[in-house]
């Protein structure tokens, strides 16, 4: 079932105009008559009210970049909106202190809870997955898997986590934008950390991503790429999950038939080192909830972000969400070009992922108090 924004029409700051017209009144006076008589700010606010339903498709058609001579007509009829437009509205958003919306959140973790469960269907289980059952890949779908009680006995009794068992939560994307924010501290404050396909996370980089690491996802094409299959590197690829501490890790087994044999590996190999980390992998039916989920909200990809599924999880798993590392563009909301990621400017492969589709998704829901995205320094 898709989330259906109700309030839609009315102003983003929603409960939160007071506070901002006391707090920030002597700052914004521009702003504020844009709110009173509805000139420009509505404008604004249409272009963030349009991610819900089928509208939010249309928003790659209203990107374009600053060097493209200005406003140009989409192929839908609507004009472009240049980067530093949107930037602009983003940063007039971070001028007051983000605040929870508790019923915009508890809202949207109902529309979680109704298509997803995440406390239930996020990882494959001897619960929700006995011995005997003909497991569905969630790609390849004509291809069925048969539990036995060998691959039975790699799963977890139930699941490790249970709905808003953490207060707050710290998401940890990858990207550029958290270079040189000093957020590590902020971060490693957080009751759980999730991290995204085993990121650096050494002293070259922890004063802007910490370190502590509660789960981290391992895309396996890493593993094969990386470690020859763990074929023959086993003890450099344990060597990297040191760096994490007792983290689990989480990986898509169940993605299609390929990705299989490889995250099994992962599990055999964790337990010929005796490790008590533990290793689960995504149900793949919540996966597939997942992606038609947010397909209602127009992110239309291939597949989506691992950064996107975390955050859909901890949505319900925690009572409060903040991400960082989060951004889909080329230089952050000054317009300072930045990498492509934190650590290195490795592009991703073109069309795979939906990335300013998933970070409008991000903006809009801090928008409305349900998750605070982080793309500044932090103090």
């Amino acid at each position: 079932m898709g989330y259906s924004d109700p309030t839609a029409s009315r102003d983003l700051l929603g409960n939160r105009s007071l506070c901002f017209i006391f707090i920030c009144a002597f700052g914004l006076v521009t702003l504020l008559q844009q709110i009173l008589y509805g000139k420009n700010y509505i404008k604004s606010g249409q272009q963030f009210s349009r991610l819900k339903g089928e509208e939010v498709g249309n928003w790659s058609g209203l990107i374009s970049y600053p060097d493209d001579g200005g406003m140009k007509p989409a192929r839908n009829g609507r004009k472009r909106v240049k980067t530093s437009e949107l930037f602009e509205r983003w940063r007039n958003l971070q001028v007051c202190k983000w605040e929870q919306n508790k019923e915009e959140t508890d809202n949207f973790k109902m529309s979680l809870s109704r298509c997803c469960n995440a406390p239930s269907f996020l990882f494959t289980t001897k619960r929700n997955t006995p011995s005997g059952t003909k497991l569905r890949y969630e790609v390849d779908t004509s291809g069925i898997l048969h539990i036995s009680p060998e691959i039975f006995k790699m799963f977890p009794d139930d699941m490790p986590y249970s709905k808003s068992q953490f207060k707050k939560c710290a998401v940890i994307g990858n990207g550029g934008i958290i270079k040189n924010s000093k957020c590590g501290r902020e971060i490693d404050a957080a009751d759980f950390v999730f991290r995204c396909n085993i990121p650096p996370i050494s002293d070259m980089y922890s004063e802007d991503v910490g370190s502590k690491t509660d789960l981290v996802t391992v895309n396996p094409s890493i593993i094969t790429e990386r470690f020859q299959k763990l074929e023959k590197w086993r003890k450099p690829f344990y060597d990297v999950l040191q760096n994490y501490e007792n983290s689990s890790v989480v990986l898509p087994a169940f993605y299609n038939t390929r990705n299989t044999d490889v995250s099994f590996r992962v599990k055999y190999m964790l337990d010929d080192f005796e490790s008590a980390r533990g290793v689960f992998f995504f149900h793949p039916q919540y996966l597939l909830n997942v992606q038609r989920f947010w397909a209602v909200q127009g992110v239309r990809a291939k597949r989506l972000s691992s950064g996107l599924m975390l955050v859909t999880a901890a949505m319900e798993l925690c009572e409060e969400v903040h991400l960082y590392g989060f951004w889909a563009f080329p230089m952050n909301p000054a317009g300072i070009f930045i990498t492509h990621h934190y650590y290195d400017n490795v592009k991703p492969r073109p069309g795979f992922h939906a990335m300013p589709y998933e970070i409008f998704n991000f903006m809009h829901m801090h928008a409305r108090g349900i998750v605070h995205v982080h793309t500044g320094p932090c103090r």
